[in-house]
């Protein structure tokens, strides 16, 4: 057997075809200054194309070896890492390739110097986003349904990406926001803990009007609303002697945080409505104006 192959070796080397062969191997061009110059050839080309589609088969058979072993909630999030991480990896491989047949990695570096630098200030943003979209899926700080406020906005959490989350407010409206932003802002999630939170209203009544009463239309009126939960935790607090008013707040437990600006207007409906029953005002501001007339001499 070992002769049959050193005779096809010698045909196929008599024939002059393995010497073309291995000469459009080396056929290629050179960039770069004299000193480190940078050659590309065609046999340079194909080692990369198999590396990659070995790396390619390699990286495949572990996301599909962890992935299985992934709840369905979290393999989403593991996707968006893993494609991340995947595009590192190939950069790092095809480097150690170029060192490993003898280019000057440096070199490749150094020849484009100022391309990077202007790519770089050009992606900085873009870069911030895709490595804080990392640390939010890495440490869970967010989640797909949370609620969260970010620089005066409020949104229910749909989608998040690499780059970008998107959230869609009260108003059915799309809200996109680059995930940087969690890194320089300060983020409220307001169901970090349960889709249900605690909600106040404020309201001033007349001095002199029965706080006691006022008390009981307040909780009579939160705990009236099919949104409200557990009606003993709804608390009615005395608050300040105001400069026209008592200042009372009433404090519940909503079903849904999301929505709750539609409760608390049900239940300030229905404490003017109380109160107008029971004869207990809200009073505006007074002021009193005293005219000092001076007598001429």
């Amino acid at each position: 057997m070992q002769n049959k192959f050193e005779d096809i070796e010698d045909a196929v080397t008599e024939s002059g075809a393995w010497e073309t062969f291995v000469e459009f191997l080396n056929l290629g061009f050179q960039f770069g200054s004299e000193a480190s110059p940078i050659n590309i050839s065609v046999g340079l080309l194909v080692l990369i194309i198999i590396i990659y589609l070995l790396t390619t088969i390699v990286l495949n058979f572990l996301h599909r070896l962890y992935a299985k072993r992934l709840p369905q909630a979290d393999k989403a999030k593991f996707n968006t890492v893993f494609s991340f991480a995947r595009w590192l990896i190939y950069l790092v491989v095809i480097l150690v390739v170029f060192d490993s047949v003898g280019v000057n990695v440096t070199a490749i570096f150094a020849a484009s110097a100022a391309l990077l630098i202007g790519v770089g200030l050009a992606l900085q943003t873009f870069f911030q986003d895709i490595l804080s979209g990392v640390f939010i899926l890495v440490d869970q700080s967010l989640h797909v349904g949370d609620i969260i406020e970010i620089e005066g906005k409020v949104g229910r959490v749909e989608e998040i990406k690499l780059r970008t989350t998107r959230a869609v407010t009260i108003d059915n409206r799309v809200l996109v926001i680059p995930n940087h932003l969690y890194l320089t802002n300060s983020l409220y999630n307001w169901t970090q803990n349960d889709i249900s939170t605690r909600e106040n209203i404020t309201v001033g009544v007349a001095y002199g009007s029965d706080t006691q009463l006022v008390k009981r239309l307040l909780l009579e009126a939160a705990n009236s609303h099919p949104e409200v939960l557990d009606d003993t935790s709804t608390v009615v607090l005395f608050t300040d002697f105001g400069d026209s008013s008592l200042i009372f707040k009433v404090v519940f437990t909503v079903r849904d945080s999301f929505k709750s600006q539609f409760p608390k207007s049900d239940i300030r409906f229905e404490i003017d409505r109380l109160f107008r029953e029971n004869n207990v005002s809200i009073p505006f501001p007074q002021r009193d104006i005293h005219i000092i007339e001076k007598k001429s001499k």
